[in-house]
């Protein structure tokens, strides 16, 4: 085999391996985190939180890249038999939208709806059992550049991504503390 066939072969396993090693690490998007998504997101429709006729709030200055405009809600939800803590952020633009915009016209502003929702014990110790979906205004979700769907642990072990951002926070909530005294463990 010459020089330039064996580097070739090289590089070649380099890619297959390191293509296996990503699906390894991939802990988000995949049929599974999609499915809950869109339990979950049946479940907040039902709620009143997303969708046709949702309960509406004052909207208040957000930052990225959330939106410029934000609406959230601290509450509880059952999906699939298990009970959690439940955050729901809309999030409004364009950049410069203003709280008058927002209001006479939410629909038009809706850029995207991010939630959290704290699954059972077990399924993510290390992240306090959050699930993380960011979805487009009509309910699928939202992909990142590559085309992973946004949905289950959606940044772990990276530089961005919801849990790399959040991560800073002991219960992973930059907002408030509204959530003490309800389904977070």
């Amino acid at each position: 085999m010459s020089w330039n066939t064996q580097i070739l072969a090289w590089a070649a396993a380099a890619t297959l391996g390191s293509g296996v090693a990503l699906a390894q690490e991939m802990t988000f998007g995949g049929d599974e985190d999609q499915a809950y998504a869109a339990d979950l997101w049946a479940v907040m429709a039902d709620a009143k939180l997303v969708g046709e006729g949702m309960v509406r709030s004052f909207p208040y200055d957000g930052v990225a890249p959330h939106g410029m405009m934000l609406e959230t809600f601290y509450t509880t939800a059952s999906v699939n038999g298990h009970s959690g803590a439940l955050v729901v952020k809309r999030n409004f633009g364009p950049e410069g939208v203003s709280i008058d915009e927002v209001l006479a016209d939410p629909g038009k502003h809706l850029g995207a709806v991010t939630v959290m929702f704290q699954r059972e014990d077990g399924y993510d110790p290390e992240t306090q059992n959050w699930f993380w979906a960011k979805y487009l205004p009509d309910g699928t979700l939202d992909k990142n550049p590559k085309g992973m769907a946004l949905a289950g642990l959606v940044g772990k072990n990276a530089d961005v991504g919801c849990i790399a951002c959040h991560s800073g926070e002991d219960d992973y909530l930059f907002t408030t503390d509204a959530m003490v005294g309800m389904a977070m463990k």
